[in-house]
């Protein structure tokens, strides 16, 4: 029988904990596979652990490995698939938003079409704020429109990989990670399965508005380098700009003789030009500091205890 691996980043899901275990349990237990569940505690400061601790005393197949503090989802999704054993590998979030149910179609497809990850994708954003949902949808569009690699609108971590498949994201070691494009990247042969938004099962997101809108920059920078492009054409277009507006005056200055005028103007000008500068500075210092992290060879994660 082959083994089936259940890897969940954890923070602060005390409370989704016991109801995913009970929920992913039952949907596996019908399957022709042996499970293992790996839970990854990233740094959390309520009763997660505690709780993962007392699955682990239940279940001799629930592993878990505590990180010494909070290095974010992307380094215990590694950390999870680093620990892995089955020929088959699963990413599911605690909170129940990824349903269990549909373990038993991918793992389907899996044993009998020709596809190495069965990945979902949510058709709709129900319970999610307006606003929230119109700028991840703009995201998608802008890095499909600025990147080679193509992240599908509304895909979720949830999927299902054979084992070839993590090997090769594992062998990606980059400390500023966007899995949603590394998963795509590796390539291989990826079945979509769609289903509705639901809602969390217990807890709060702790996405926040802000942290999605760096975790977004982190997909553009990493996956892109048309914010590298676009300074340079603005800096060509601003010097264009310029030397067209020094003609237009030399040549209004020699006919009518009127001096050049406009104070207000001209500030107005040095201030444009001035915030096209840092912002172009910025994008460069944006790749510059990711080059300085990976240069660093840091590790993703530092573990505190694994069982």
């Amino acid at each position: 029988m082959k083994q089936i691996s259940i890897v969940v980043p954890c923070y602060n899901e005390e409370a989704s904990v016991p109801l995913f275990y009970k929920a992913c349990e039952e949907a596996l237990r019908p399957l022709p596979v042996e499970p293992e569940w790996w839970f990854v505690d990233d740094g959390s400061t309520d009763g997660t652990l505690e709780q993962i601790k007392a699955l682990h005393r239940q279940d001799t197949r629930v592993h878990y490995i505590s990180f010494s503090r909070n290095f974010g989802k992307e380094a215990a999704m590694y950390a999870g698939l680093e620990a892995t054993h089955g020929e088959y590998v699963a990413v599911m979030d605690a909170d129940l938003q990824d349903p269990p149910a549909l373990l038993g179609p991918m793992l389907t497809i899996l044993e009998t079409e020709e596809y190495d990850c069965v990945a979902t994708r949510r058709v709709t954003r129900k319970g999610e704020p307006k606003l929230r949902s119109f700028f991840a949808r703009r995201f998608y569009k802008l890095l499909n429109r600025i990147s080679k690699t193509e992240v599908v609108d509304g895909a979720r971590d949830f999927r299902l990989m054979k084992r070839a498949m993590v090997d090769a994201v594992l062998s990606l070691k980059e400390v500023s990670r966007f899995s949603k494009g590394i998963f795509s990247w590796v390539g291989f042969r990826t079945q979509w399965m769609e289903y509705e938004n639901v809602r969390r099962a217990a807890g709060e997101t702790k996405w926040s508005f802000w942290k999605l809108l760096i975790y977004s920059l982190d997909g553009i920078i990493g996956f892109s380098t048309a914010p590298l492009a676009l300074a340079s054409y603005m800096g060509l277009v601003f010097c264009l700009l310029a030397f067209v507006l020094i003609l237009y005056f030399f040549i209004k200055t020699l006919i009518w003789g009127d001096p050049v005028a406009g104070f207000p103007a001209m500030i107005c000008i040095i201030l444009l030009l001035g915030g096209i500068q840092l912002f172009s500075i910025g994008i460069l210092g944006q790749y510059l500091s990711k080059t300085y992290l990976e240069a660093k060879h840091r590790p993703l994660y530092i573990a505190r205890e694994k069982e």
